[in-house]
């Protein structure tokens, strides 16, 4: 049977840690608890559960934080867990009884992270793989009988389990102030933050987190990136045009989008929006519809299904045609 420690790293989640260490604790063999500037009760609650509590000063990084975290684990694999999940029984026992059966050959174990669209922040689907359990130390071995080479890539295991995501708020305000900390401070974002950082916008921003990001994703469409993450920047610069009502702007960002020929949904919702607020219904439509049958999303789903369905509805119900308005609002009902 193998052995586990569950890492986590927390701050003030008095709220919701004890409903996740009553979990955790039915297959841990070790509970890490990284508090990272509680002023709440997180860390008496959490010495109910383990005396592995460590202090880890906050320098505005996640990883940094895990690391942190996975340095003081002992056991043989690692339980990487957060304050806002939830196990069932079921799954909890799934766990007991994956610890019996694991074979040793096995590097990371991948559980489905579920709910993830309630407080959704970077998501577009309810249910993901994520690697959740992981080994500590990894043996690297040769492989092939002739021209050895080493094994490089990690044995993953794709297992039943579902983990259920339950926050108590959504975390996008946080996230928002977290990346422009890192921006003001010269910090050089990946593009796979870049494009999050995108999706978080569309899929959770107010209007002013738009109009705060904004220089930021301009001074990125002045680089060169990759096409992924070159069309999540004129969907964000599309966004803001709009927002600001600024056309200079939209049609810098939308026709870049277009250029290649694969528009991206949000560019055409976004000029449908634009549109119905000129009150050129008509134009609007023609956007919307392009949005829903004719386009893909980039970043939020929402943008090439309920926001321009709802856009085509208002849009004929202006123009006064009331069938192609009660066709829509139909289609709408079936999302």
């Amino acid at each position: 049977m193998i052995t586990i420690s569950t890492c986590m790293i927390v701050k003030n989640e008095e709220q919701l840690l004890s409903r996740c260490l009553d979990c955790v604790k039915a297959f841990s063999d070790e509970i890490i608890v990284v508090d990272t500037g509680s002023t709440d009760r997180t860390k008496e609650i959490a010495a109910q559960y383990t005396q592995h509590i460590y202090d880890f000063t906050w320098v505005n990084d996640f990883s940094a934080a895990r690391n942190f975290s996975f340095s003081k684990a002992t056991m043989e694999y690692i339980y990487v867990a957060d304050a806002d999940e939830v196990i069932d029984s079921d799954n909890i026992k799934q766990i007991q009884d994956l610890k019996k059966i694991l074979l040793p050959e096995i590097d990371i174990v991948q559980m489905y992270y579920t709910n993830q669209l309630e407080f959704g922040t970077t998501y577009n689907y309810d249910k993901e793989y994520r690697p959740k359990l992981i080994k500590r130390l990894r043996e690297f071995h040769w492989q092939d009988p002739l021209h050895e080479t080493l094994r490089l890539e990690p044995v993953i295991f794709d297992s039943d389990i579902a983990i259920i995501h339950k926050p108590h708020e959504s975390h996008s305000a946080r996230d928002f102030a977290n990346l422009q900390k890192l921006i003001q401070s010269g910090a050089s974002l990946s593009s796979k933050l870049n494009i999050m950082y995108a999706k978080e916008l569309f899929i959770a921003g107010t209007k002013q987190d738009f109009l705060t990001a904004k220089d930021y994703f301009l001074t990125l469409s002045y680089g060169t990136l990759a096409q992924d993450e070159l069309k999540a920047v004129q969907c964000v610069l599309t966004k803001c045009g709009v927002l600001e009502s600024n056309p200079h702007l939209i049609l810098g960002a939308a026709l870049k989008n277009m250029a290649d020929g694969a528009v991206s949904a949000e560019v055409c919702t976004c000029l449908g929006e634009y549109y119905e607020a000129c009150k050129e219904y008509a134009e609007a439509a023609l956007w919307y519809y392009n949005a829903v049958y004719e386009t893909q999303c980039e970043l939020a789903v929402k943008y090439g299904q309920e926001l321009p369905l709802q856009g085509l509805v208002r849009c004929y119900t202006a123009l006064g045609d009331s069938e192609q308005a009660s066709y829509y609002e139909e289609e709408l009902n079936k999302i």
